[in-house]
């Protein structure tokens, strides 16, 4: 009777059936990491007329605030974006080289499943995604059985940080001289 009660305590200690949620890594840790402790200030995207109807578009609703915050240097950005899996957003930061994703990492989980999606396995098939003419990703991602929601997720935010550092560097070209 004594062995089952320690096995049974035992696997209690290992499954306690807690949720997904977590925080990975902390935003200013991940700009940190993204730009070798030398983060650049940061700068604002408006999403307002046409853009504001892309964005609406390429997530399937309207984001949440008018403005993003990003982090550049060069053909380097940096983005801390948030969409919702299921029930709770998932925040996750994103970096664009040249047009392509150079990293996509998930800071904060707060769904109670789907946490899967943060593992290198499914990040690395984001690695340098970039936008084809219809606004897609150019190439296919994998999903994740019991996950869907969280791939979605991802997806949608990889193709909004591809499309607004496009956005960011067309502003670039209309206000050289």
């Amino acid at each position: 009777m004594l062995k089952r009660l320690v096995v049974l305590l035992l696997l209690a200690s290992v499954y306690t059936g807690a949720p997904a949620r977590g925080t990975y890594q902390e935003p200013d840790t991940f700009l940190a990491e993204t730009f070798l402790n030398n983060t650049p200030e940061p700068a604002v995207i408006w999403l307002t007329g046409k853009r504001k109807d892309t964005v609406k578009q390429l997530l399937g609703h309207r984001y949440a605030s008018l403005r993003i915050r990003y982090w550049r240097r060069a053909q380097r950005s940096a983005w801390i974006l948030e969409e919702t899996g299921k029930d709770q957003p998932i925040t996750v930061g994103l970096v664009v080289n040249a047009g392509r994703l150079e990293k996509i990492k998930v800071l904060v989980f707060r769904e109670s499943r789907g946490e899967e999606v943060r593992h290198p396995f499914f990040t690395d098939q984001f690695k340098d995604a970039r936008l084809d003419d219809r606004g897609n990703l150019d190439r296919t991602i994998d999903g994740i059985s019991g996950a869907t929601l969280s791939v979605r997720a991802m997806k949608k935010l990889a193709r909004l940080a591809l499309y607004l550092d496009a956005e960011v560097r067309k502003q670039d070209v209309s206000s050289s001289p």
